[in-house]
């Protein structure tokens, strides 16, 4: 599976958050590797330069081979909370496409 990280200008993506990010998806999604072909990690600061509780969002989408593209966002107060909460809810939403079944093989 391959995972692309895009940005907006509010949030600064260096090749640690990168890492962060591809290891806690794969350790997350890392059972469906061979039913999804690309998954697209947008990450946006929603206030700006502002503070503010839960104003980082992560926005995931994932391409399953044969199957349209399955979309999940999750809104935090750290980029890493908010990757891992999508991430979760991606999983949910990759089980219900594929079955629990046929996902755990």
């Amino acid at each position: 599976m391959q995972i692309q990280v895009n940005s907006d200008k509010t949030v600064t993506v260096d090749a640690e958050m990168i890492r962060a990010v591809d290891d806690d998806l794969n350790r997350i999604l890392g059972r469906f590797d061979s039913h999804v072909t690309r998954l697209e990690v947008h990450l946006s600061d929603i206030n700006s330069d502002k503070s503010g509780p839960n104003d980082k969002r992560c926005l995931l989408e994932a391409r399953p081979a044969g199957h349209q593209p399955i979309s999940a966002s999750a809104e935090a107060s750290t980029v890493e909370a908010a990757v891992k909460a999508a991430g979760r809810k991606m999983k949910n939403a990759l089980e219900t496409t594929f079955g629990r079944a046929a996902a755990k093989r």
